[in-house]
């Protein structure tokens, strides 16, 4: 069973870059598709950034042209890099693998807690 840990969060000014990483401890497949996703206190997670295991990337609206998602199978990583945060940023960001079913998922990590305030 695939098992994630995120880090990178912080405390950052609006307008500031924040790098996530995620080390996955199970070598990545190639072909797994993965997401990173945030959640905010009391709302549901929700889907930010994906990448398929070919390097096609999507994203949520309101972070097209602002975050970037990426990954290093040989290094089981996947990053997500965020700059010109907002406040409306702040949240949990967790990693996982992403397929249509991710809401369901019933495992995730700790996440990386990350805070836009000035």
């Amino acid at each position: 069973q695939v098992r994630f840990v995120e880090s990178g969060g912080g405390l950052v000014q609006p307008g500031g870059s924040l790098r996530l990483s995620c080390v996955a401890y199970r070598p990545l497949f190639d072909a797994t598709a993965m997401g990173w996703y945030r959640q905010v206190p009391g709302k549901q997670r929700e889907l930010v950034a994906r990448i398929t295991g070919y390097d096609v990337a999507n994203y949520e609206d309101s972070v097209k042209g602002r975050f970037t998602i990426s990954r290093d199978n040989r290094k089981n990583m996947v990053y997500l890099q965020m700059n010109s945060l907002t406040p409306e940023d702040t949240a949990v960001y967790y990693c996982n693998t992403y397929d249509s079913r991710w809401p369901s998922y019933p495992l995730w990590g700790q996440g990386t807690q990350v805070t836009v305030s000035a």
